[in-house]
């Protein structure tokens, strides 16, 4: 793999809650140059970093219903409509995690297919899915059982999501390489593995086990990291 085909997998973060415009303006002129395949982002800076990013190829992408998932359904929708608006391409949405501790799987699943309604939608409808507006859905998996992650995998897949994540970076744990294989082994849904992600050994572990995007606030270095590694 070369530093190119790394720097697809990544989903560059920054979600922490003091960043400034100057700090996120000079996040993603980086993100640019290496040719991440996302900036993701809370919602408030996804019109900043789509003016910046546009044209480049990556991808801005605004988390919903972040860390925590448990804003009601209507307040996840209306964040993923005015994030679109912004220019956002992708959506990491957080799941109810308590509602799916509650065994409550049709508002889980109602909560997941109303966002993915609306971003679908957003470009045609479900028949032009994949011209659409990415859901990813964070699972959280560091606070469910295996027997969790694969109902949650299934509900996701039902719901009409495009992707299902590990974490949100914030919970009791990030990535495994256990979740990763979970979450392949029970949904078609593409993984996206993200937590704790903050080395080259780490971010080539998860993808050799099946991980289709991850997400990482140090995808520069990772990407450096291999660099030099091949010189």
């Amino acid at each position: 793999m070369n530093e190119k085909q790394l720097a697809k997998y990544i989903d560059n973060t920054l979600v922490k809650p003091a960043v400034s415009k100057k700090e996120m303006e000079k996040f993603c002129k980086l993100s640019k140059k290496y040719g991440f395949a996302s900036v993701c982002v809370l919602p408030w800076f996804v019109k900043l970093i789509a003016s910046i990013l546009k044209g480049s190829g990556v991808k801005a992408c605004a988390v919903i219903g972040f860390p925590l998932g448990g804003n009601v359904t209507a307040v996840k929708v209306f964040e993923a409509k005015q994030a679109m608006k912004d220019g956002a391409s992708e959506l990491d949405m957080v799941i109810n995690v308590g509602a799916l501790k509650s065994k409550d799987y049709e508002l889980v699943e109602k909560d997941i297919s109303e966002v993915v309604k609306a971003a679908h939608s957003a470009s045609g409808g479900r028949a032009k899915k994949k011209k659409g507006t990415l859901v990813k859905v964070i699972l959280e998996t560091g606070f469910l059982t295996p027997q969790e992650i694969a109902k949650a995998c299934k509900i996701c897949e039902k719901a009409g999501a495009d992707f299902v994540k590990t974490s949100t970076g914030m919970g009791p744990r990030g990535a495994s390489i256990e979740d990763v294989t979970l979450m392949k082994k029970f949904c078609k849904l593409k993984v996206k593995a993200a937590g704790s992600i903050r080395d080259l050994n780490a971010t080539l572990a998860l993808i050799n086990a099946g991980a289709d995007r991850i997400g990482t606030s140090t995808g520069s270095a990772i990407v450096e990291e291999l660099k030099q590694r091949e010189n």
